[in-house]
This record gives C-alpha cells, sequence and structure tokens, in this order.
C-alpha cells in the first residue's frame, strides 16, 4: 500500500523560503514530483522528477523552486525560495507507482503554504 507523509508546509512572508519533503513507502516509484492548487482553481504542476534524475518544472516557478529527490530514502523535496503571495496553496506530493505490474499516480493529503504580502 502506498503511503505519501508530506512535511513542511506553513507561513512565510514574500521573499522567504519553505522546504518541503515527502517521503513514499509501499512500492517501487518512478516520477516523483509536487502540484499544487490555490483557492478556486485548478491543482496544477509545480515540478516532477523522474528516477534518472531529469526535472520538469512550471514556467511560474523556475528560477525560484527546486525539485531534488533521494532515491534510496524515496523522499523528494521541494526547496522554495523568493516566495511570491501567489504560490499561497496546497501543495501536493505525487508519485507514480508500480502496483501489479501496472503503474498508478498517487497523491498525498497536502500541506498548506501561505505567503504573506
Amino acid at each position: 500500500q502506498v503511503q505519501l507523509v508530506e512535511s513542511g508546509g506553513g507561513l512565510v512572508q514574500a521573499g522567504g523560503s519553505l522546504r518541503l519533503s515527502c517521503v513514499a513507502s509501499g512500492s517501487i516509484f518512478s516520477t516523483m514530483g509536487w502540484y499544487r492548487q490555490a483557492a478556486g482553481k485548478q491543482r496544477e504542476l509545480v515540478a516532477t522528477i523522474a528516477n534518472t534524475g531529469a526535472t520538469n518544472y512550471a514556467d511560474s516557478v523556475t528560477g525560484r523552486i527546486t525539485i531534488s529527490r533521494d532515491n534510496a530514502k524515496n523522499t523528494v523535496s521541494l526547496q522554495m525560495n523568493s516566495l511570491k503571495p501567489e504560490d499561497t496553496a496546497v501543495y501536493y506530493c505525487y508519485v507514480r507507482a508500480l502496483d501489479t505490474l501496472r503503474w498508478y499516480d498517487y497523491w498525498g493529503q497536502g500541506t498548506q503554504v501561505t505567503v504573506s504580502s
């Protein structure tokens, strides 16, 4: 059974930094990453990282946010710098996990990030 444990959300002033982490367990993981959903908006990609280390970022966060992973610990982290009020959202850990020879997408419960102006 896939489990995702997120940590690191909170309240920060504009220009500040936060680090989110997600520990995954219960399967083999390919792509891992983070999505976010602001109030009244659809969930959107923040960044993903493949097990090869290849990364993909949303244009809105490029240069401010860095994704990393530790394959030995099945952990994916998001270092967020120069945060803006528009980064305020619930951030969801995402993994693609192997289950009975097929790949499935799983999501964490979400962690709130609030950036005050």
